[in-house]
């Protein structure tokens, strides 16, 4: 590993598991000091003493504006910097638009939507003080394609995806050196992903067909899509923004 992150202190949502696991461990393995965001705040807990004296976890509510403006006080007192953002914390819903329940709609939109929406509103300031920095917001294949089966998780992700090029070119008109772009996995081995597989009546048949909808003919690894967290968090990525990435196998070049 490299230490392009060395001294920079980076927020991930979902940190207790999945994808937002996966990124705090990339962003410690290359310097960063880690913070660990999760509803499931032992489950945050316990990933950052797994990572070590760089990390930590924090109890984090991401549909709740007063726990955002909490955390970052907090982060502030504690670190005085944010040079990052990983906005991973998510939430998947099977259901067609009519027999999708409103209160489903309004449960992903808060988790995917909302959770990212405040996320990037309240961090920019915080970051722009250190210095500038990175938002990295996670959406999906979902969030380009669309699924007969999706219909609140194909908006929710959609929404990530132009709102993320919104606060792209805001941050760019101010000048205030705040990146932001969007990351789009396909199905990835997590939690969210291996609940799927098990609540159907065939989950061997099931997961075969996941697999078979991917050219490469698998599931991503979570370490995978950290991968390009981690570039986007950096310098190396200091021309980048407003952008969306796609790591699927080669599902939408179908």
């Amino acid at each position: 590993m490299t230490s392009r992150l060395r001294g920079r202190v980076i927020l991930i949502t979902g940190g207790g598991s999945g994808i937002g696991a996966a990124c705090a461990e990339r962003c410690a393995e290359e310097g960063a000091f880690v913070i660990l965001a999760d509803i499931d705040h032992v489950a945050a807990e316990m990933r950052a003493l797994a990572i070590g004296p760089q990390a930590v976890g924090l109890r984090l509510d991401v549909r709740e504006e007063s726990d955002w403006t909490n955390a970052l006080e907090e982060i502030e007192e504690s670190h005085g910097r944010l040079d990052g953002l990983v906005n991973a914390a998510g939430l998947l819903r099977m259901g067609n638009v009519e027999e999708t329940s409103f209160q489903v709609w309004r449960e992903v939109m808060s988790v995917n939507l909302d959770g990212t929406f405040l996320g990037c509103k309240h961090v920019i300031a915080l970051v722009q003080e250190s210095g500038g920095g990175a938002i990295v917001n996670l959406s999906s294949v979902s969030g380009l394609v669309g699924g007969h089966n999706l219909a609140a998780y194909n908006a929710s992700k959609g929404g990530v995806r132009l709102l993320t090029k919104s606060v792209a070119l805001h941050c760019a008109k101010k000048k205030n050196g705040v990146r932001c772009n969007s990351v789009h996995p396909t199905f990835v081995e997590t939690p969210m992903v291996e609940e799927l597989v098990a609540r159907s009546s065939d989950p061997q048949r099931t997961r075969a067909t996941l697999e078979g909808q991917v050219p490469l003919g698998r599931i991503a690894r979570p370490a995978e899509v950290a991968a390009m967290v981690c570039y986007l968090l950096s310098d190396e990525a200091a021309f980048v923004t407003g952008s969306e990435f796609v790591i699927d196998g080669g599902v939408t070049a179908q």
